[in-house]
């Protein structure tokens, strides 16, 4: 059974409803699913999942949840070679060019750290809407299907 974990950043609650959304997708494709906020988690218990999730929001012009940098500069240094990862997370368009900059830097994060993007990006203008919601559910079959496709090559 493929294992996820799903670790959200969260102010107003959008991304926590962002990251519910995940788990919930993933749970009924058959993965077994932790999710966490990303105060109370360690980059070390991703090396515990197939399926590596960050959703954050960006906040002002570009800025990075305060509460993740932790997380954020200990996994740009950790190997995660062999897992697969999707970042989501959720904005406000009202900035422009810094709408979701955030979930950039976390997909570039991931990538230093040798893990294998598994879905496209999500970036969602607030709260979820109906069209977000099957935008996630799609991200979610994707982290699936590739993470299945990275396991089966490991052997």
């Amino acid at each position: 059974m493929l294992t996820a974990h799903v670790v959200y950043a969260t102010m107003t609650g959008n991304n926590e409803e962002v990251a519910n959304i995940v788990c919930d997708s993933l749970t009924n494709l058959n993965v077994k699913v932790t999710e966490s906020e990303i105060s109370q988690t360690d980059v070390a218990d991703f090396m515990k999942a197939d399926i590596l999730v960050v959703c954050a929001y960006t906040y002002d012009e570009g800025a990075m949840p305060e509460e993740g940098l932790d997380f954020y500069d200990d996994l740009q240094s950790t190997d995660l070679t062999g897992k697969v990862y999707g970042v989501a997370g959720s904005g406000d368009k009202f900035y422009g060019e810094y709408f979701n900059t955030t979930v950039d830097h976390f997909d570039d994060a991931f990538k230093k750290a040798g893990a294998t993007s598994g879905a496209e990006k999500v970036k969602i203008d607030l709260e979820p809407y109906e069209e977000d919601i099957e935008r996630l559910n799609e991200f979610a079959k994707e982290l699936v299907k590739n993470s299945l496709e990275v396991n089966a090559e490991k052997g």
